[in-house]
């Protein structure tokens, strides 16, 4: 009997950079309905996969069985245990470096890796000859780890399912009756993160309408976003009050439209098929990680005639001299106009 065909998928990481896994592996599915895929990732991602078809989660206990290198060790035992045909590395950093040399060494199974490209993102973040193009998305970076293994997958072909509000989140914010716009405000750095004194303007706009704000955030986001759900009509903070990561997809993935920063939260209704509008700092959507099958007018950008150097970073960890305030050149007014023309 032929061996059936099971794909180890390897990437830690940001929630962000996982969840651009999501849509690839929805298509590898989808196209390849034979193969298997575990998913090696940190627990609280383990909500991201739970919908999908022949897709099972293994945790990476990174901070405890699998740490350091013996923990390492630890892991490619486990998953070999598993039984994969395949190794996927999405994510090429030291840990994953490890595990796939494990496996080129003692399991006869196929490997590759992603190319990050590197040498060419340094060229577009540069200061002076800077090269500034449309380089791969990460998405294709992830699909082409696949397609070496032997794979199609076709990311203009994938069904994205949406599903209705659970009972958990009806008790929490009740039937859906008007448009919900879902706003996550925060970003790992500041240089990615609209400066909150101009967002309130945003959302005062939005609040004279119909609809319903909804805003995304961390418990350690709380305070703010309740001081802000107080200040404005039809406006509800949600930071810490769905009860994880599993509720918060399900709310997201009935959002009208999200408005995020370059962060995780475009990733999380991009990957639901929300109309997902993004803000953009000292990072560029020209490094490959815009949202998932979003048009490119849905990314608002700063003025790049008054700062023609952006982007000054592929993360956002760092900044030009005089870099620092490029969101302001970001009117409130365009914002809030984008929204309400996609309702």
């Amino acid at each position: 009997m032929k061996k059936k065909k099971h794909i180890i998928v390897f990437r830690l990481s940001a929630m962000g950079d996982v969840a651009m896994t999501v849509p690839v592996i929805k298509a590898l599915i989808q196209q390849n309905p034979d193969v298997k895929i575990t998913v090696v990732s940190k627990k609280f991602l383990a909500p991201l996969f739970e919908s999908i078809e022949n897709v099972n989660f293994f945790t990476a206990e990174v901070d405890g069985r699998h740490k350091g290198f013996f923990g390492l060790v630890r892991l490619y035992k486990d998953l070999k245990k598993l039984k994969p045909t395949h190794f996927a590395d999405l994510h090429n950093v030291l840990r994953s470096k490890i595990v796939r040399f494990l496996f080129s060494m003692f399991s006869a199974i196929k490997i590759s890796q992603i190319d990050k490209g590197r040498k060419e993102k340094k060229a577009l973040t540069s200061k002076t000859n800077k090269i500034f193009k449309q380089l791969k998305n990460s998405h294709q970076r992830y699909a082409d780890v696949l397609k070496q293994l032997g794979f199609s997958v076709d990311l203009t072909y994938i069904k994205l399912e949406q599903f209705p509000l659970n009972s958990d989140n009806i008790s929490k914010l009740g039937n859906k009756i008007k448009p919900w716009v879902g706003i996550a405000p925060f970003a790992a750095f500041d240089s990615k993160t609209y400066p909150l004194d101009l967002l309130e303007l945003v959302i005062a706009s939005l609040a004279k309408h119909n609809i319903q704000i909804l805003l995304f955030g961390g418990k350690n986001n709380q305070l703010i976003l309740e001081q802000i759900e107080n200040k404005f009509d039809n406006t509800k903070s949600l930071a810490a009050k769905l009860g994880g990561l599993q509720n918060e997809l399900n709310v997201i993935e009935n959002l009208d439209v999200m408005l995020s920063m370059d962060s995780g939260n475009a990733h999380l209704a991009a990957m639901k098929n929300v109309k997902t509008i993004t803000l953009w700092g000292n990072t560029h959507p020209f490094a490959g990680f815009a949202p998932f099958n979003q048009p490119k007018d849905f990314c608002i950008l700063p003025n790049l005639d008054k700062y023609p150097l952006l982007p000054c970073s592929i993360y956002g960890n760092k900044t030009f001299e005089g870099y620092e305030d490029v969101m302001r050149s970001i009117s409130p007014e365009k914002i809030s106009e984008k929204i309400l023309s996609l309702l």
